[in-house]
Formats: structure tokens, C-alpha cells, sequence
């Protein structure tokens, strides 16, 4: 992958590809390590993931899929992602850094056919365990 930004256009509005070296300016604060996201749905209670990088979190319905995320928006402490995962389906998530350990992230799309439509909170809880890091 390349440094590089290069525009698109996406529903009108410039998007700009997410890429491995690049983040939106609203979340680059955010600690990488061990997250505790909340209100997955069909989960019992708060699920753990090890995370690298926060945008990870803005595909959280579709996290194992590969996909293309654009930047729609990143003001303040917000970042807008919009993406796409193929036949998997498709996202746009809000992400608001409420701290740099504390995350609010609302989204929406198609998967697997089938809408969703749900908050996420999550919050860093410690740094990933070395039998999980990548």
C-alpha cells in the first residue's frame, strides 16, 4: 500500500480511502491494545477484541471480512466511515472519541443480506496479551 490519498467521490460527498499508514485525524489519540466493546448484538455481555487500530472498530459488524473503508468525516472527535465488504455486505459507522481509551460507535448497513443497526461502547482495558498479538 502506498501513502498516498487519493479522492473519490462516494454518494456525492468526497471520501478519501482508508489505508494501513493513514488515520482519521478524530482518532489518532486512540490507544491500539485489549478493547471491551458493549451492546453486540446476540452477545450476553461485553465482548474482548485485541485491536491495532481503532478504524478496525468502525467494521465491527463485519470484523474477519474484507472490506474497503472510505473517510466520509473526521471533525473534532468525530470520524464518519463508510464501507464495503463485497458479497458480506456493506457499513457506514459514526465513531466518537469520547477519551482516548472510550469510544461511542453507532452503525448501520446491510450483512450477510440482512440490515443492522446498533450502538457500540467500548473502552480500552489494558494491552493485548502477547499469545494474541499480531
Amino acid at each position: 500500500m502506498t501513502r498516498g490519498l487519493t479522492l473519490l467521490l462516494a454518494a456525492g460527498a468526497a471520501a478519501v480511502p482508508l489505508i494501513a499508514a493513514g488515520q482519521p485525524s478524530a482518532l489518532t489519540q486512540v490507544q491500539p491494545g485489549l478493547w471491551e466493546i458493549s451492546g453486540v448484538p446476540g452477545s450476553s455481555g461485553p465482548v474482548r477484541q485485541c485491536l491495532a487500530d481503532a478504524v478496525a472498530l468502525a467494521r465491527f459488524e463485519h470484523r474477519g471480512k474484507s472490506c474497503n473503508a472510505s473517510l466520509l468525516k473526521s471533525a473534532g472527535t468525530l470520524a464518519n466511515i463508510e464501507y464495503h465488504c463485497g458479497a458480506a455486505g456493506f457499513g457506514n459507522s459514526e465513531v466518537t472519541v469520547l477519551t482516548p481509551r472510550s469510544l461511542r460507535i453507532s452503525t448501520q448497513g446491510i450483512s450477510d443480506g440482512l440490515p443492522f443497526n446498533y450502538v457500540l461502547q467500548a473502552r480500552r482495558v489494558g494491552d493485548c496479551p502477547l499469545s494474541i498479538r499480531h
